[in-house]
């Protein structure tokens, strides 16, 4: 029921939550949510414009949750993205049908408010709050420097479990 973009796009919102208190790389964010660099580049770009995080370029630039996770809700995620489409009249523009849904449309938009509902009253902390040791959405990687750096590790595929780290072991 929802879009593959939106899946990448709460994977990205928890992963920036889960290092809350400094900005987050695109590398980063890539490497931990496993989301193409390029669609991740137009993805953090729509999450930007639609305000839930902010971007900053430089040396220390990566992005930033614009409010606490306690307050931003999936619900917020999902509708900068992609706005639901509530099913209010026939969609296939029967007269017959009138004001009323027929039984497919009806279940079918009920389901739709179901899943409304749960996204409004769930917070990206919440998703970090759920109780196991598995982590929400994404793994969390950190990347052994090879020839390439992050990059060079992306490549070869090498990842050993942790928080995510550009250093060099011992440095």
């Amino acid at each position: 029921m929802i879009s593959q973009t939106v899946e990448y796009a709460l994977r990205s919102i928890v992963t920036i939550a889960q290092n809350s208190g400094r900005s987050v790389t695109a590398r980063e964010i890539a490497a931990t949510t496993r989301v193409p660099a390029p669609y991740l580049s137009k993805l953090m770009q729509l999450l930007v414009r639609g305000g839930l995080v902010t971007a900053q370029r430089g040396p220390n630039g990566g992005f930033q949750l614009t409010r606490d996770p306690a307050t931003m809700t999936l619900w917020e995620v999902v509708n900068a993205l992609e706005p639901f489409q509530r099913i209010t009249s026939c969609p296939l523009g029967l007269r017959s049908h009138g004001s009323q849904l027929c039984p497919l449309h009806s279940n079918l938009d009920r389901a739709l408010g179901t899943l409304e509902q749960l996204f409004r009253s769930m917070t990206v902390a919440d998703m970090l709050a759920q109780p196991g040791s598995v982590t929400p959405l994404c793994e969390e990687v950190s990347l052994v420097p090879l020839s390439g750096g992050i990059l060079g590790a992306l490549q070869s595929g090498y990842m050993v479990s942790g928080p995510i780290s550009e250093e060099t072991p011992g440095s």
